[in-house]
């Protein structure tokens, strides 16, 4: 009745098979692209922050705004209330950022990973078969 949306890439299940190494790095690719991409929501911000509040020009904006981000810290100094406290929460805006983005090119290797650990060996049916509650499959400790 109603479609997924196509925003967030759609990882195969538990108990369907492990993708291709092809179709893996095409993930790993779209990643990096969706991760270097939304860097520049935050640049943005910054810079706009720091021409407006700071009075600093666009190129000056732009290195203070990419220093943080990258989490050297700033690099003019801040002589109004507005620009120190507007500095200060673009510091810790771009400190969770930062997580978010290491969330975003780590999914697909985390994702990998789990996925390869609950997969049975030899199953590439799909089908993964549990024992049960307690139960430990005797293929998957062989690995």
């Amino acid at each position: 009745m109603f479609g997924r949306a196509k925003i967030v890439p759609v990882y195969e299940r538990y108990d369907q098979p492990i993708i291709p190494i092809r179709e893996f790095l095409r993930r790993v690719a779209r990643s990096v692209l969706v991760a270097v991409a939304l860097v520049f929501v935050p640049l943005i911000v910054g810079i706009v922050g720091y021409v407006v509040l700071a009075g600093l020009s666009p190129v000056d904006a732009f290195l203070n705004a990419s220093m943080i981000l990258g989490g050297m810290g700033p690099v003019d100094l801040l002589t109004s209330d507005g620009a120190k406290i507007f500095a200060g929460f673009y510091a810790l805006f771009s400190g969770i950022f930062f997580l978010v983005i290491a969330g975003v090119v780590l999914a697909p290797f985390l994702h990998r990973v789990l996925h390869r650990l609950h997969v049975p060996v030899g199953d590439d049916s799909g089908n993964a078969s549990d024992t049960g509650a307690g139960g430990q499959r005797s293929k998957e400790l062989t690995r």
